[in-house]
């Protein structure tokens, strides 16, 4: 029995070692047990049968639905460019898709691939171009730092030691995709990613840089998560403890330590 415990360990060991890779920019090594290949082909499905449900509604034809594609294309082109030039290897060939959804929920999410939804609801939050460029610069870095096939190769890792290695080594396709309709909750009434705290900082992070690449000011962006924070109310939001996400003022003093450098990338596209 010890012998196998020994073996299982030796194994994970292994496995962590010869898996991991970096999130582009910040560099943080995390676990890597599902290519993107795979990923990415199931988030699309995924994101089909979303579109396809009963009760989404996507927008079209109007003001709102044509700045969130026009915001989201902005941000997506400068971001394939600056990862081809400064990391070539973290570079993948997004098929970037951006739409409206009509729903009074204060939200939006961007699935591996690039496939990103944005509901009504947070549209009287975001106001203008620059608001929505922050809520779409976050969650379309939780896509570049593939913070879903972390959390997916967590998944497996947490599982037995002959579990994982079959996960690993045997056909992941019908898997992957059921993993991903799980985390976004695909089959419900709307779809919803939690992340972790860390994952949701090193998003505000990511956006903030990427907003700013794409020449919308990211100091405006404190701005964003403050009318965000007012919207919850005296008791709309749990702890940091018990929450996925950093809390208001974690968040905000976070985001104004990245400003400086931020500005940087807006000065230069500014030019």
């Amino acid at each position: 029995m010890k012998k196998s415990s020994h073996f299982f360990a030796a194994l994970a060991l292994a496995m962590f070692a010869v898996s991991c890779a970096k999130v582009p920019v910040t560099g943080r090594r995390q676990l890597s047990l599902v290519s993107d290949e795979t990923i990415n082909k199931s988030a699309v499905t995924a994101y089909q049968d979303f579109l396809k449900e009963p009760k989404t509604k996507v927008i079209s034809n109007t003001a709102d639905a044509e700045r969130v594609k026009i915001v989201g294309k902005k941000i997506a082109s400068v971001i394939d460019a600056y990862l081809k030039e400064k990391y070539p290897n973290a570079a993948q060939n997004y098929q970037w898709e951006f739409n409206l959804v009509e729903s009074k929920e204060i939200n939006a999410w961007c699935m591996p691939g690039g496939k990103v939804a944005v509901y009504t609801g947070i549209l009287p939050i975001t106001k203008d171009d620059v608001g929505l460029a922050t809520v779409m610069g976050h969650e379309i870095s939780h896509a570049i730092a593939r913070h879903s096939a972390e959390r997916y190769s967590q998944t497996l890792a947490a599982q037995a030691g002959g579990n994982i290695l079959g996960a690993i080594t045997g056909n992941q396709s019908q898997t992957t995709q059921q993993a991903i309709g799980k985390l976004y909750g695909i089959g419900g009434s709307l779809a919803l990613l939690k992340y972790s705290r860390n994952q949701e900082s090193e998003a505000d992070h990511l956006g903030l840089l990427f907003m700013a690449m794409a020449g919308y000011n990211p100091e405006k962006a404190v701005d964003f998560w403050e009318r965000m924070a007012s919207s919850k109310g005296a008791n709309g939001a749990p702890s940091e403890f018990l929450s996925t996400h950093p809390s208001d003022a974690t968040r905000i003093a976070d985001i104004k330590k990245s400003l400086p450098e931020a500005l940087t990338y807006y000065q230069a596209a500014k030019r």
